[in-house]
């Protein structure tokens, strides 16, 4: 394998001393600005990239920023919003040459072990934190540790109460390190940051309420929400929507519903069954993500019940398998990638020493299609 160059090569091609070139690469005073820019000439020249793990022992950063996605794998590679999700995000960081270090585990308690190593071992300088639950764990733990987040898809209310939640974590996790240290720094040395939690809020109810005031209007009173991992807080605010504005127009509650899945084609396609399987069966069907409403398309073509004649479905997010569907399925159409980018430009702001922020993402917009129409009269 061909050797990494070193600072010693970048140093003898430019015919300068090693801390001449560590001056020149880190962006100290004590070279020119000839000398500077033809050490960093022959350092491209070279190919030479800074050390991750040298620069975090000398407190720089690491240049890196971490994702982890606590859901089971089989559900990811069928699902388009992460992907783009990732694109948006990615697009960020590259135009800063930031590495995205992304990876996938079982659940939330592998999630909080990773983000406690990559802390322990200096490996990114900020997380992108996704999937908010409705106990969630994360918020106090990457406050104590003091690692800059940013948490994507929570509400309004809940980053009053993540505020109010970080901010008693961080005395009870900066008062007796300090005390321990008897100085500023914790335990093992290191300087305990004030911890910098950013949110992004997507307004779940509003969306919620565009598909059902549409299927509505169409005269659905028969309506089931095939939901996704209940343990999800957007998925619990979906479902605490749908109830409540059944409420609002004075439905019975057992006519609109949600039942829950892990957001595969299989889950999705079983849940479709059982409910069209009903004495009173729902006259549509709104998912939780593109998958599921294809695969019950398909459940309900397999059972010769006609879309839209007879059931009208709506996905939440819109794809272009919701596109080539057939019949095109009506669906929620959002900026996945812009709120990756929205994601990503926060906690960079942070990083660059901006003060956490609540923003909100753009609301989705309904998109009417083929697979709803008007309910039917004697169904």
């Amino acid at each position: 394998m061909a050797r990494r160059p070193t600072i010693k090569d970048i140093a003898r091609r430019a015919e300068v001393s090693q801390s001449a070139v560590s001056f020149a690469l880190n962006g100290r005073p004590g070279v020119s600005q000839d000398t500077r820019a033809r050490i960093r000439r022959v350092a491209e020249e070279l190919g030479w990239q800074p050390n991750s793990a040298a620069r975090a022992l000398s407190g720089a950063r690491a240049g890196v920023v971490g994702l982890v996605l606590a859901r089971p794998a089989h559900t990811l590679g069928v699902e388009s919003f992460f992907l783009q999700l990732v694109s948006g995000i990615q697009e960020v960081l590259a135009a800063g040459r930031i590495a995205l270090l992304f990876q996938v585990v079982e659940d939330i308690d592998a999630e909080c072990a990773v983000y406690r190593r990559w802390w322990a071992e200096r490996r990114v300088d900020g997380v992108i934190v996704v999937d908010p639950r409705t106990q969630d764990p994360r918020p106090e733990l990457l406050t104590g540790l003091g690692l800059p987040a940013v948490m994507v898809g929570t509400t309004q209310t809940q980053t009053t109460q993540t505020a109010a939640q970080t901010a008693t974590a961080a005395t009870a996790a900066t008062v007796p390190a300090v005390a321990a240290a008897s100085g500023p720094d914790g335990p093992d040395g290191r300087a305990q940051p004030p911890a910098t939690l950013s949110t992004i809020w997507a307004d779940d109810a509003g969306a919620m309420a565009q598909v059902l005031d549409h299927l509505h209007r169409l005269g659905h009173r028969r309506i089931t929400h095939v939901a996704g991992l209940p343990a999800l807080a957007h998925t619990a605010r979906r479902m605490a929507s749908l109830r409540a504005w059944s409420e609002r127009h004075g439905l019975d509650p057992a006519q609109v519903r949600s039942v829950v899945t892990d957001y595969s084609d299989a889950e999705g396609a079983a849940a479709t069954r059982r409910v069209l399987a009903d004495p009173e069966p729902p006259t549509a069907l709104v998912y939780d993500n593109d998958v599921m409403a294809v695969a019950g398309a398909a459940v309900a073509a397999g059972l010769g019940i006609p879309v839209p004649a007879r059931l009208s479905l709506v996905a939440w997010d819109d794809s272009a398998l919701c596109r080539v569907t057939h019949p095109r399925l009506t669906a929620l159409v959002r900026d996945t990638a812009g709120f990756g980018r929205l994601a990503a430009e926060e906690l960079l702001a942070v990083l660059a020493g901006g003060p956490p922020r609540v923003r909100e993402s753009e609301l989705p917009r309904l998109e009417p299609r083929d697979s709803t129409a008007q309910a039917p009269v004697a169904y």
